[in-house]
């Protein structure tokens, strides 16, 4: 126990230290995390004696990530993006995993250990793509909901595809009988999940709610005890832990839960990218150098190449096919683990084992850089993407959200807009750019997307061009003028609402076509709401208030333009007298 102890303690103290550096260096966290593992592990200091119990670890942050997940999935996102996570899933996987198996039987490797690697490289890592899609707060965000779907389709092909390793004994496969009796069991342990969903939770739910501590206790054991639950009848730990998650995602504590398990669930994540870094040794290494590097390829480029051209076809734009793309364009360990079982049943050698490790650590690596910095490297080749954008595309948040008033930014009195949305009884949307205040809006259980608000696809996607009312607390002029431009051009008859803390930017705002612009000293936003709700929400109820606002700007602009005058007047005079004072006293 000391030793298992002092081991892990000096491996997270050497994690902090690695971090802090990457930090400095302003690399992904993730990459410090897997080199942390590389240095305490076999290959530098061998620090652990015991990397089982880091995969234990690692296994908890993956069920505690994939169970925070669930919470936060509802049937309307299944809805979006089930058929196109299913077409694209079983696409990719498909063609990724016939060229994989070429590319390796050219150069060298066996039909056989072929096969179990091109099947590897064409599952992704659940707990890379979520944890990527997490730090950037995209989950929320039409690529990220495509990206869950696709993950999840990988997950029970995986799961199906471990069934059959699992049965391999002397030659012989998975027989039918079997098969059926696993049908049997997870028709068995859906049925209770349901019940438990729709009986027992509901008439528990106020003892359960009313004690912080057993609500904690309470989900962690319905998360893990379902991923155990699944892992034990042969199904994947992952698809237990998803499917808990979704099971209480209709409660009233599905946020709070969230919340309260994000900093358990980021130290067990931690770990398991540190495991995966020590299971790395570069014995074989220089033997492998050439199928390491095209498998590489084949996953950090073919397979986002076919997932492009799927989500094209099928109608979506090419930033959001991208986007999707570079966050499925790695190994999962879920593979690693696939070969190892096959090596245990003596389908494959060690060294094939060796080959899919070293291609999933470099493709998580590729892939981290990929997602941190999409933004940048699809303004360098959007030009070179047209082929995977069909002439008519369907809306950027298929099917788009139909929001009938959109909130940029929160903070500033954005609270008094949410409650007047409610008692509207209208679909809302709020997107602010602050991870924090994100934080604050989930907690609260309001719809929300997080991004800049001059951005033309998050725009798109919140369904801006459908909009009735746009209200914007954000006080950058540049913002509101850009804000402004879009609606012009897409959407003219909503209502425009703004926020300035300038007379002169107010103006100009209101000329740029502005309904009413919000001065904290003239008005504030619980009035502006008070007049939105007895008036309604057209444009020719803000007339004669905006004729009115633009009157007083006038006058109020020009009489400060006065006191600026008289003050510098006065404090020119101040320090004219200041100087005189100072020379007679020398004199």
């Amino acid at each position: 126990m000391d030793n298992i102890f002092s081991g892990l303690s000096l491996i997270i103290v050497i994690g902090a230290v690695v971090s802090v550096f990457m930090r400095w260096l302003r690399q992904p966290l993730m990459i410090g995390y897997i080199i942390t593992g590389i240095i305490v592990g076999p290959a530098v200091l061998h620090i652990t004696k015991s990397p089982d119990t880091l995969t234990v670890f690692g296994e908890i942050g993956i069920a505690l990530l994939l169970f925070i997940i669930g919470l936060g999935m509802n049937p309307r996102v299944a809805r979006e993006v089930g058929k196109p996570s299913i077409i694209t899933a079983l696409a990719h996987m498909s063609i990724t995993g016939t060229v994989g198996w070429c590319v390796l039987v050219l150069l060298g490797l066996s039909h056989g250990a072929a096969v179990f690697v091109a099947i590897g490289l064409t599952i992704n890592s659940t707990i890379v793509a979520l944890k990527l899609l997490s730090d950037k707060k995209e989950q929320g965000r039409l690529h990220g909901k495509l990206t869950v779907g696709v993950l999840v389709v990988e997950d029970i092909i995986a799961a199906v595809l471990l069934l059959f390793i699992a049965s391999a004994h002397d030659g012989q496969w998975l027989s039918f009988g079997p098969l059926i009796e696993l049908a049997f069991k997870v028709a068995l342990v859906g049925v209770a999940m349901y019940l438990l969903n729709k009986e027992v939770l509901p008439r528990v739910q106020k003892i359960v709610a009313s004690d912080q501590e057993l609500l904690f206790l309470t989900a962690i054991a319905i998360g893990l005890g379902s991923a155990a639950l699944m892992a034990k009848i042969g199904l994947s730990m992952e698809v237990g832990a998803l499917a808990a998650g979704v099971l209480l995602a209709s409660q009233s504590y599905a946020q709070e839960i969230a919340a309260r398990l994000r900093p358990l669930r980021d130290f067990f994540v931690i770990v398991f990218f540190i495991a995966l870094g020590i299971q790395l040794t570069f014995d074989q290494f220089s033997e492998l150098i050439i199928p390491i590097i095209a498998g590489t390829i084949v996953v950090v480029l073919v397979k986002p190449f076919i997932i492009m051209a799927c989500l094209g076809y099928l109608g979506y734009t090419k930033r959001t096919s991208f986007k999707t793309a570079a966050a499925l364009s790695q190994v999962s360990e879920f593979s690693i683990i696939f070969l190892i079982l096959a090596n245990q049943k003596g389908l494959v050698d060690h060294q094939t084992v060796s080959l899919l490790t070293f291609i999933a650590l470099a493709s998580i690596a590729i892939s981290t850089y990929l997602v941190t910095f999409s933004d940048k490297v699809y303004a360098l080749i959007e030009k070179h993407l047209d082929m995977f954008e069909r002439k008519k595309i369907e809306g950027e948040a298929l099917p788009s959200e139909r929001n009938d008033l959109v909130l940029f930014g929160y903070q500033r009195g954005g609270h008094e807009f949410i409650s007047l949305f409610k008692k509207m009884k209208k679909r809302y949307v709020v997107i602010d750019y602050d991870p924090e205040i994100i934080d604050i809006i989930e907690q609260r259980k309001i719809n929300y997307l997080y991004g800049d608000a001059t951005d033309v696809e998050l725009l798109e996607e919140a369904g801006v061009e459908k909009a009735q009312l746009v209200v914007s607390t954000i006080p950058d002029f540049q913002v509101s003028m850009s804000l402004l431009g879009y609606l012009k051009s897409k959407n003219p008859r909503a209502v425009a609402i703004l926020h300035s803390d300038d007379p002169d930017e107010a103006a100009k705002l209101y000329k740029a076509g502005a309904d009413y612009v919000i001065l904290p000293h003239y008005i504030g936003s619980e009035q502006v709401s008070t007049f939105i709700s007895k008036s309604g929400l057209t444009k020719q109820s803000f007339r004669k208030q905006r004729a009115k606002h633009l009157e007083y700007l006038e006058k109020h602009y020009g009489s400060l333009e006065k006191l600026t005058e008289l003050h510098d007047r006065k404090l020119g005079r101040s320090i004219i007298q200041s100087v005189a004072s100072l020379t007679k006293s020398k004199t």
